[in-house]
């Protein structure tokens, strides 16, 4: 399945169309998409059985498919190709873990405002918790997650490196605009290697990212593993996973995005982010 958000709907995106959640399941399912990852094990059984009209719709009417999630979790340095071009130590037995606010989440099609400073890009896989826990196994980790979706972690660098204690991760990477996610939330059955997926984005055309999920040092099981060994996880929650190599800041000389920009983010079987800049 392709849980989406159209315009503040959920729905089921087909290859005709998309199918609203609410009418589809005659009002078993409410129109909300952030419920249906709150109710998660409640929803996922009536949305496998789900039948109804496919109607078209315009990409740029698609939200965030998880809106409001309660929390974000974002991992840091968890490529061993971008630690070296960032000239950082590598995560290993423990992700470096930070936040995006969720205010900054936006949909797959995206005009953003740039603040001032220096803002990089960053593709990223996001991981959705559908079932939520605490002291989650490792090897059960699979059964814990509602599906996968593109992200892109924009970073304001020069607010990002700020501060005496020591960086200010989660303001420079939550301005307005600065977390797009989807087009859907994807579930795993539609992905025959979630553990490895392409990654990747380019701008203005120009491939500045090209990796593979499978190359993370902390798989999303570990990750959520290590995450729950701490805190609560709950349904809905998103984890950004982390971002191989090609940002800009490391770049010689660096290259930032600049208004008329146009960034597109794409993982294989999950689709792909268009954003734009002003």
């Amino acid at each position: 399945m392709r849980i989406a958000n159209l315009a503040g709907r959920a729905v089921l995106l087909t290859g005709d169309g998309a199918v609203d959640v609410h009418k589809a399941s005659g009002g078993v399912l409410g129109p909300d998409p952030q419920a249906l990852f709150e109710r998660w094990e409640e929803a996922l059984p009536v949305l496998a059985a789900l039948e109804g009209e496919a109607v078209p719709y315009a990409d740029d009417d698609l939200r965030p498919p998880v809106p409001r999630p309660s929390q974000v979790f974002a991992i840091g340095v968890n490529y061993r190709d971008h630690a070296e071009e960032a000239e950082l130590e590598a995560a290993s037995s423990w992700p470096v873990t930070f936040t995006k606010f969720p205010s900054c989440l936006t949909g797959p099609v995206a005009r953003v405002d740039l603040p001032e400073g220096w803002v990089d890009w960053e593709a990223e896989l996001v991981v959705v918790i559908g079932r939520g826990g605490h002291r989650i196994a490792e090897d059960a980790a699979w059964e814990h997650v509602a599906g996968l979706t593109v992200g892109q972690d924009l970073s304001e660098r020069i607010g990002q490196w700020s501060g005496p204690a020591p960086q200010q991760f989660s303001l420079g990477k939550s301005h307005p605009g600065f977390g797009p996610t989807g087009p859907a939330v994807v579930t795993l059955e539609e992905i025959p290697e979630p553990g490895d997926l392409r990654i990747g984005c380019t701008l203005n055309g120009e491939t500045m990212q090209d990796g593979r999920t499978g190359n993370m040092i902390l798989s999303v099981p570990e990750l959520i593993a290590k995450l729950s060994a701490v805190t609560l996880l709950r349904s809905g929650d998103l984890i950004f996973t982390g971002t191989p190599a090609g940002i800009g800041a490391t770049r010689t000389p660096p290259r930032l995005l600049a208004a008329g920009d146009e960034l597109v983010t794409t993982i294989e079987h999950l689709g792909a982010l268009r954003t734009t800049f002003a």
